[in-house]
């Protein structure tokens, strides 16, 4: 998938635990860890909101596009 969500690289730069960012977010951690390993099929725009708001960034900062020739997808 050429989508790439970084979530675990923003979670470090605000030193936020996935304890902590499941928890103010009303996710699992099964569901959040789904979302920061690339495992993701798709992600509500409520869920996206509420990260950004949470780890004051942008939807930018979050998902990345590459191309599926990509070395970071294989």
């Amino acid at each position: 998938m050429p989508i790439l969500v970084n979530l675990d690289v923003m979670m470090a730069k605000r030193k936020i635990s996935s304890t902590e960012l499941s928890k103010e977010l009303g996710i699992t951690m099964a569901n959040l860890s789904i979302l920061k390993n690339n495992k993701a099929k798709a992600v509500r725009f409520t869920t996206l909101d509420s990260i950004c708001k949470i780890l004051n960034c942008q939807p930018g900062d979050i998902l990345e596009y590459v191309d599926e020739d990509d070395e970071r997808l294989k």
